[in-house]
Parts: structure tokens; sequence; C-alpha cells
């Protein structure tokens, strides 16, 4: 009987509506926002402009345009499921043995980004089916994920660091802006301005973060294109797009508007529907 009463306190005291709706809020915002991830992917990797990156994915027709959803809509799911369960399992932990709440926040956003690095597979794989270059070599998610095993198992998380580096801080920075924005903004009953002032909210910390981080993703990419060979120094990877850009950091930026664009229409498509899932499952 111990046992059982053990078991049945792991489970509640265990917040599984935070995976719950971490995972909804990630289906949702995958299935809306994926062709506008895609042009921004073709500007980081190869240094064009919005207008030609659009060109290049309309003359490759509807079939390729969405190529390779299923990795993000995998890893996304589960990566938003981790990022909301584990901030509060964490968060809640530390709050409850005396830590100041800013430290349990920023702790909490540092696990939860950490732990959301071992689905770096899935990126690893959206990365290869979404450069032309690979159309011919992996035909959809399932080959590319047995062609890279020849490879080794660490051909799975080439480009680990930048992800690490972009995870952690950018949960901090969302989990942390995003309750001081809360605080401040009064709640409202009409349902039509609550779900604008949830969407506004998550859109102005998403485009605010991902700029912020924008350099990170365009090294990520530089480091994921490639399959095979040695393992690359992150700093020289950088170095190298630099250089090939023209020496000139505005070239890093290429994309950065329309990733704006899309972290604006994808952050607050997340936080809305996270809140709204939210109000459902409590």
């Amino acid at each position: 009987m111990s046992n059982i009463g053990l078991l049945l306190s792991l489970t509640e005291s265990f917040n599984w509506r935070e995976f719950a709706c971490g995972w909804g809020a990630a289906f949702i915002n995958v299935t809306v926002t994926y062709p506008i991830n895609k042009l921004i992917f073709r500007q980081m990797l190869h240094g064009v402009k919005a207008q030609h990156a659009f060109h290049q994915l309309r003359n490759e027709g509807i079939f390729f345009l969405y190529r390779g959803m299923l990795p993000p809509l995998c890893q996304k799911t589960l990566s938003l499921s981790i990022m909301f369960g584990v901030y509060e399992e964490v968060r809640r932990h530390l709050r409850d043995n005396g830590f100041n709440s800013y430290t349990a926040k920023a702790l909490g956003g540092l696990a939860s980004g950490t732990t959301e690095a071992i689905l770096m597979p899935f990126e690893r794989v959206q990365t290869l089916l979404a450069d032309a270059r690979y159309h011919e070599e992996f035909r959809n998610t399932f080959h590319a994920f047995k062609a890279l095993r020849s490879y080794g198992y660490g051909e799975y998380y080439r480009g680990l660091v930048p992800i690490l580096l972009r995870n952690g801080p950018s949960n901090v920075g969302f989990f942390i802006i995003r309750d001081e924005i809360q605080c401040r903004v009064p709640k409202h009953e009409n349902e039509v301005v609550r779900t604008i002032t949830e969407f506004i909210c998550g859109a102005m910390i998403g485009v605010v973060l991902s700029s912020l981080f924008f350099p990170l993703n365009v090294l990520k990419v530089a480091m994921q294109s490639k399959v095979g060979g040695p393992y690359e120094n992150p700093f020289k990877v950088l170095l190298q797009v630099y250089r090939e850009r023209g020496g000139k950091i505005r070239y890093i930026y290429h994309g950065v508007h329309s990733n704006c664009t899309r972290a604006f229409l994808s952050w607050g498509v997340m936080n809305t529907a996270y809140e709204h899932i939210k109000a459902i499952i409590y």
C-alpha cells in the first residue's frame, strides 16, 4: 500500500497539463507557419532576399513546399511539450525550496532549453530536406534518418553548440518577459480582446528573441547543411559565412525581416493556442 501511495503522490505532483498544453500549441503552430519557415531557411542558407527565395519555392511546386514538415512537426510538438513541462517542474521545485522567483524562472528556462536539445536529430533532418541540393539524395524523413546513420550517430547532432547557445537563453527570456507582461497587462473578460492580447504578447516576445538569436540560427543552418566530414569549429564556420557574404555583418542578417514576420505569426499563434488549451485542460 505504501508503494501505491508513493506512486499516487508522484502522479499528483507531476504537472502533465503543462506538457499537454505545449504539445497542442506546437501542433497548431507548425501546421500554420511551415511555408514561412521554409522561405526563411532558404534565405539563411543561400543569403538571398525574400523575393528570390519565394521564386525558388514557387518554381519547385506545392509538393516540395511541404516537404520536410514531418520532422519539425514531431520535433516542435515534443520540444514545446518539454519547454513548458520541464520549465514548470523545475521552477516549481526550486520555488518550493526557497529560491528567488527570478532565479527559479531562469534555471527552469535553462533546464528546459537544454533538455530540448535531445530532439536535435529532427531539426537536423529538417535542414537537409529543406535544402534543394538534397532533393534527390534524401527521399523523405525516414530515408534521411536512415541515410545519416551510415555516417555515425554523431551526425544527427552536427551543429549542437549553436542550438544549446540558442535554446536555454531564449527560453529564459521568453518565460521571464512573458510573466512580466502578464503581470502588467489588464485582464479582459471579452474573449476576443483577451485572444488578441495573448497573440500580441507572444508575437512581440518572439520578434525580439528570434532577432537577437538570429545569427545562431544562421550558424546552425550552415553547419547542418553539410553531411559527413569533420565536425567544424562553430566560430570558424561563422567566420567563413561572414567572409562568403562579403565581410559585412548585415549580410549575416539576410532573412531577418522574414524571420520577424515568421516569429510574429508563429509565437503569436503558439502563445494564443497555449493559453486557450490551458484554459480547457485546467
